[in-house]
Order: C-alpha cells, then structure tokens, then sequence
C-alpha cells in the first residue's frame, strides 16, 4: 500500500461527523466469474453468498455416456460449470439428494452460517502449495484441481459431516497408485534420492511418474502403465499429496477455515472449524498398525521420527503448524494420537477480533494507548482460550519503529514490524549442553536494546528475568496461563517462578481470555476482563486492581466499569502524553477517538492484519494519533 492511500483511509475514517450506529463491514464484492473460475449461482439460496447447485437435467442433451458435455453443465442453469472440475460434479451425482438435498456453493464462507442448525454446503480450498517461483507445467496443473469440502448435518451425532473432494476418486486409482509406488521402488531408486532435496522434489516426482505412465491413444513406452488423461491427473495429484504432502490430511492443512486437528487414536479425525466449530471428518484410521505407521511416515518428514523409546514429539509443520505426536499403544491406549495446531499465514487482526465479538473497540482503543505508551501487558487465560491470538493482534499498536525481540518454544507469533528479532529455543538432544532455553534467550534479549520484548508464554523461571526486565525500563508482552488475576497473581509468586510480591506491580495490565458459551449455546472466545495491577499492600499482603472492562455474559456485550475510574490510564499514560494533572480526564477522549477510527476502518472493509499495521503506522507518523 502506498502511503498516500493509507493516509487517504485514515483520513476518511477520522470520526468527523456522526457515527452510523449498528454499520458492519462490508460484504465481498461479487462478480460473474471468480479468479479459479468458480461461476456466480443463484442468489436466492441463502444470502448474498451462496450459489444453488442444480442437478443436470434427467436425459436432455446428454452425451453418448449418459453426462451432460462439461461446457453445458451448469450451476443455476446459465453458467457452466469448469471443465477442470469434473471430480467435483461426479461427487455432487453420487449424492443420495432425496435424502440430503442439493449443497450449496460458498466461494467464500459467512461467519453467519455458524449460526445454521442444517448445513449443507461445499466450498473450495487449495489442493496443493506452489512455490511462487515455481514454474513447471505439469505441478501446475496439477495446482489447478481444487479440493472442495462438504459440509453436512448428521443427525445422529453431535458434530456435523466433514467430507474432502479430491481429484482422485475412485477404487481403481489406488490400485494404479500402487503399483506406481513399486515401479518407483523397483526402477527409480537413483532419481528419489535426488528428491531429497525439497525444492526439486515435486518435480523428480512428477518427472518419475511420467516415464511410468503412458496415456491411452498416444504412442506408449516399453512396459509403461497404461492409464487415461483423468487417471494420470489423479495420479499426479496423489503422488504430490502423499510423497511431497502429509498424506490424505492434506486437505485439511491447506484448508484455511480450520483451527485443530485432532487424531485421538484408531477411528476418525476430528477438526475444529473456524465457522462450524467441532466437525468429524471422514478420514480415519481402522487399525493401529494403519495408524502406527501413519505417525512413523510423518515424524520422518518433519524431521523428528517417533520411536518406542522416544515416543512424544513436539515440532513446527512446514507452514508454522504445530504438532504433538504420541506414538504407541504403551502410552496411549486407543493407539497412537497426534494434534496439530494450524498456523494461518495471514493472522487475525484486533479487528478481526472485534468484528466476531471477542471485543469491542473501546477496549481495542483503550489497549492501543497503553501498549503504545509501553505498559507491561500479560493475556491470560486457558488452553486454547485464544491468548496467543490477542496478544498477536495487539502487537500491531506497538510504535512503528520500535525495535522488538520476540522469544517462544514454538514459532508462532507474527509481529508486523520490521525491526523484529524472532528467537525460539532449541532443544537439547543428546548432549544437554547445546539447549537453549526461553531463560537464556531472555537474557540475552536484555543486551539487545529491544523497546519491547514478547514471551510466547511465561512457565518457569525465565518469569523472574522478565520482571527484572520490567524494573529495568523494558516493556514487556507474553502469555499465561491462569483463568483469572488471582490466580495469576498466585502463580507468579509461587513455584517455579517465584517472583516476590513486592515487584508483581511491575506487571501493568493483565487481560483475560476464555472459551465460553454465548447465550444461544455457541462457543466463543471472549475477553472476560481487562484489569490494572494498581500495587501491592504489604500491611496486609494484597494487591489492588482495577477492573477497567468486563464482558456480560447474559448479554454478550462488553461494560466500562473503570470509565472515569482507572488509575495507570489517567495518571501514567495521560502524564506520558503531555496531558496536565487537572486535565487527565481527557485521555477517555482519546480511547474514544482510537476506537472510532478503527470503527470507521472496519466500516470500510480494512481488517487485514498487515495492512491495518501499515495504515496505523502512517497514522502515526503524520501524528494523527498522537
């Protein structure tokens, strides 16, 4: 974005005027075609997103094989269907549509479908990851086929269906693939060890797969596989799936809506979904030796293999995704079991955030002013209660040029600044010399000069190195664990961490997250509050603190129960922004001001992570929210 235009946005969300109440962003513009070819359906169907998908006609126009020709197959009866994605028409003929009804087509999926007791619905995801320098033919069009997942109601159970639509169904592929993978043994040992590199594996894989193959009604090979265009598509797709990607959960890693997830042992494979919450999918694993051998293949490809006396991995996917791998049915009795945490390229923004109710601006504009201005700021909360993904959010109201130095076990933070230090730590192996630990990497963070410094998640003793950070003049981010500040409080005084009561007070802010159930029965991800560590009392051995916001529950909304009532954000922000003892009132003003601007933002459809960074850094540096 050129700063012009990002000057132009801000300018034009600046709360001049009157605020239109109850406005919402601004819904994806349509067009007749999308960019992956996917034609505009009937709008009719259930909102301005979804497209009807209307069966063929019973005989009419029919091709020699019973089929309507690709190019006269339509969506809403006007709009042909792409010839490139057959397999997903062949999916949508086998479907039992009496008993289930005809899907529905999102190209993109609402938030407001969560909401839906019935689901019924596809929508498309990548089938494989291409390099953007990439530019072999043969992987890209294999990169053409889409995935698609259908979404449906299962009445006899309390997760709904999750079904992947490969470019490779049917029996017979699997026998072709097969006997694919011996030739490979048999006749391309020499070639596969060149694929050891990654960057030329996809292509020796697609190069091996074509001197096995030869495509019926061409001039074919001595002792090649004789298999049709459709099948050698398939085949390709398959080879690139299993070979250079983890295999038939492939689909699920690529798919961006989905959160976790989660095998717990022999049967089927559980997700969370970012919009339908907790689905079953239909890929599962029938017996433990299926299984076992699964979680073998895919340690070996991250680089961490399982074994009976190693059984537990933890690593980092090739896109940033967490895994934890339990292998053996000696220590996990339904066999073995893994979960992957997924990492989005692209992380979710406070308005994000705001606009599916974890927050509200106010309490975004109020946090915007007390980062900026360097408070000590913990998000705490539960497991999986969303902390990492707030405190992500919030780091994009660090000043611009700050200089920051982030430290986690796993890579997952994603700071939008440039000046960014991103150190994690190393496990020991064998020789336990050669760890580094967050302790180390904190100490070190300390001779760096960073202006802010930001722990994936404070555990042991590198808490007491972070509070010393703290009276040194470092402003300090991270993550805890504990439901509430009590407890936070109880743990930052106790072992292991151990830090004396008299310094907790360094810590400014404490924020806490939690899953809850919303008044309609949904599960959610809240801000249950946002508090000021005040001080410590030593004559009685408590602290004081100010509950500045606190979600109601029985309404879903948020209150302000600390306006005209804080104490760090009227006496130590107001002070740092130049504003007079007797006029420190005003700083309300500015929460106000922050929080109509990002309104205004999210009215004009800026929600993107990176490209809110940039308008605020702007906004910043032309001092238009100083």
């Amino acid at each position: 974005m050129k700063p012009l235009n990002a000057m132009k946005r801000v300018k034009e969300a600046l709360p001049w005027g009157k605020r239109k109440r109850g406005a919402s962003r601004l819904e994806p513009t349509r067009v007749s075609q999308s960019a992956d070819g996917h034609p505009e359906g009937d709008r009719s169907a259930s909102g301005p997103d979804a497209y009807r998908l209307r069966p063929s006609p019973p005989r009419a126009g029919r091709d020699k094989g019973g089929d309507l020709p690709p190019s006269e197959r339509t969506l809403d009866g006007t709009q042909p269907i792409p010839e490139d994605q057959e397999h997903l028409w062949k999916y949508i003929d086998g479907l039992s549509i009496d008993t289930i009804g005809l899907p529905e087509y999102y190209q993109i999926l609402p938030n407001r479908l969560g909401d839906s007791s019935h689901r019924n619905l596809i929508y498309p995801v990548s089938a494989i990851d291409v390099p953007e320098h990439l530019e072999d033919k043969r992987i890209a069009e294999v990169a053409k086929k889409r995935v698609f997942v259908h979404v449906s109601t299962n009445p006899q159970d309390i997760r709904d269906n999750y079904f992947t639509i490969e470019p490779s169904l049917g029996s017979s592929i699997q026998s072709l693939m097969e006997q694919v993978d011996q030739r490979l043994i048999d006749d391309f040992i020499n070639h596969l060890k060149e694929a050891a590199d990654p960057n030329k594996k996809a292509r020796i894989l697609l190069e091996c797969l074509d001197e096995i193959c030869s495509v019926e009604g061409s001039r074919s090979k001595n002792g090649s596989l004789r298999v049709s265009q459709e099948e050698l598509e398939a085949l390709r797709y398959l080879m690139l799936r299993d070979k250079d990607g983890m295999g038939n959960i492939q689909p699920l890693i690529n798919d961006p809506y989905i959160e976790d997830v989660s095998c717990s042992g022999v049967g089927s494979i559980f997700i969370e979904h970012r919009v339908f919450g907790g689905l079953k999918t239909a890929i599962n694993f029938e017996t433990e030796d299926a299984l076992d051998s699964y979680v073998i293949k895919l340690s070996e490809k991250i680089g961490r293999p399982v074994t009976v006396a190693e059984p537990i991995v933890d690593a980092t996917l090739p896109d940033g995704s967490r895994i934890n791998i339990v292998f053996g049915n000696d220590v996990a009795k339904r066999g073995s079991n893994f979960t992957i945490r997924k990492f989005s390229p692209i992380p979710m923004s406070v308005l994000d955030l705001i606009e599916g109710g974890t927050l509200s601006y106010e309490m975004a504009g109020y946090i915007s002013l007390m980062v900026e201005e360097g408070m000590n700021t913990f998000v705490s909360g539960e497991t999986a209660s969303g902390k990492t993904t707030l405190l992500n959010a919030i780091s994009t109201f660090i000043s611009p040029s700050a200089k920051i130095v982030s430290i986690e076990d796993t890579p997952e933070l994603q700071v939008p600044h440039p000046n960014w230090i991103r150190e994690v730590t190393r496990g020991s192996g064998k020789d336990e010399s050669s760890a580094v630990t967050m302790f180390d990497l904190l100490r070190a963070a300390l001779r760096q000069r960073p202006n802010e410094i930001i722990i994936g998640e404070i555990r042991g003793e590198e808490g007491a190195v972070a509070f010393q950070a703290m009276q040194t003049g470092h402003a300090c981010m991270a993550t805890f664990h504990a439901a509430s500040v009590e407890k936070l409080i109880q743990r930052l005084t106790g072992d292991p961490i151990n830090i004396p009561k008299p310094h907790v007070d360094n810590l400014n802010l404490v924020i806490i997250m939690s899953a809850v159930r919303l008044p309609d029965g949904r599960l959610a991800r809240r801000v249950l509050s946002i508090n000021e560590i005040v001080r410590f009392n030593p004559e009685d051995n408590t602290f004081d603190f100010i509950e500045v916001f606190r979600w109601n529950s029985s309404t879903d909304t948020f209150d302000f129960p600390g306006y005209m009532n804080t104490a760090l954000l009227e006496q130590t922000v107001a002070s740092k922004r130049g504003i007079p003892p007797r006029e420190r009132r005003k700083i309300y003003d500015q929460v106000e001001y922050r929080a109509e601007i990002l309104r205004k933002l999210s009215e004009r459809g800026v929600t993107n992570f990176y490209e809110l960074h940039n308008i605020l850094s702007q906004a910043n540096k032309q001092g238009l929210l100083r």
